[in-house]
C-alpha cells in the first residue's frame, strides 16, 4: 500500500476507550495461547493484540476488521488482516482452521451474536471470548440509585453513543455457551488493573471476563 502515512494512526474516542480497557484483557489471552499456534482474531481494531501475540509467541495470525480506519493500523504493523464484516459469516474457512479464534471485547456490539459464535466454534479448536461484565456493582448501582443507563470506568460510554447493544453478566454467557452446546474450559472474571482473577462473586465484582470454550466434535 504505496503513498500510506503509517505512522500516524488517529481512531476514534470510543475504540481508543475500548483499547485502553483490554490492556488487562490481552495480558490473559496472550498467557492462554501457545507459541506457533494459529489464531484468527475477529474484530482485531488496530491489531495490538495480534502483533503482540506474533512478537511474544511467535503465531501465525490472521485478523478480521471491519473498520477501515482500524484495518489500515493492522497493515501498518505489517498484520495480516482483511476488511470484512463478521456478520456476514466465515464461509471461506474449513472446520478447525485456527488453534484459536479470538473475540476480544467485541460480542456485545455484534447484532447476532449466536451466530457469529457458532461460526467461530466451528473455524477454531478453541474461541477466546473476553467482553464487559454488565452485571458489575457499579453498574447495578447506578440503575437502581439513579434510574439511568449506568456509565462506569468499564463503561464510559452514554446510552446515545455506546457500541454495546448486548448487556451481558457471566451468568448471562454461562447460560449462553449452554445454549451453544459449548464447553466452558476456562473462565476468568478481572477488573480492569489486574491479570489475577476476582474470586469472590465474580458476577457482582468482576469488571469484565475472559473465556475459552469449544466445541468438541463428534
Amino acid at each position: 500500500m504505496e503513498g500510506v502515512c503509517c505512522h500516524q494512526h488517529v481512531s476514534s474516542a470510543g475504540r481508543h476507550e475500548q483499547a485502553q480497557r483490554a490492556r488487562v484483557d490481552y495480558q490473559l489471552v496472550e498467557s492462554l495461547i501457545e507459541p506457533d499456534a494459529t489464531v484468527l482474531d475477529v474484530g482485531c481494531g488496530d491489531g495490538e493484540l495480534l502483533a503482540r501475540l506474533r512478537h511474544d509467541k511467535q503465531i501465525d495470525g490472521r485478523g478480521i476488521e471491519r473498520e477501515q480506519d482500524l484495518v489500515l493500523g493492522c497493515v501498518c504493523k505489517r498484520l495480516s488482516i482483511i476488511q470484512y464484516d463478521i456478520e456476514r459469516g466465515l464461509g471461506s474457512y474449513a472446520d478447525r482452521s485456527f488453534d484459536y479464534a479470538i473475540l476480544s471485547q467485541t460480542v456485545q456490539t455484534i447484532r447476532d451474536p449466536e451466530r457469529v459464535l457458532r461460526e467461530l466454534l466451528r473455524v477454531g479448536r478453541k474461541v477466546i471470548v473476553s467482553f464487559p461484565n454488565f452485571g458489575h456493582w457499579r453498574s447495578r448501582v447506578q440503575l437502581l440509585c439513579r434510574g439511568k443507563a449506568p456509565v462506569t470506568r468499564q463503561l464510559p460510554f452514554g446510552w446515545h453513543d455506546t457500541p454495546n447493544i448486548h448487556c451481558l453478566s457471566l451468568k448471562d454467557f454461562d447460560e449462553f455457551c449452554g445454549h451453544l452446546d459449548a464447553t466452558i474450559e476456562r473462565r476468568v472474571p478481572l477488573v480492569k488493573t489486574r491479570p489475577s482473577p476476582v474470586r469472590l462473586w465474580p458476577n457482582l465484582l468482576a469488571e469484565q471476563a475472559v473465556y475459552v470454550i469449544r466445541k468438541d466434535t463428534d
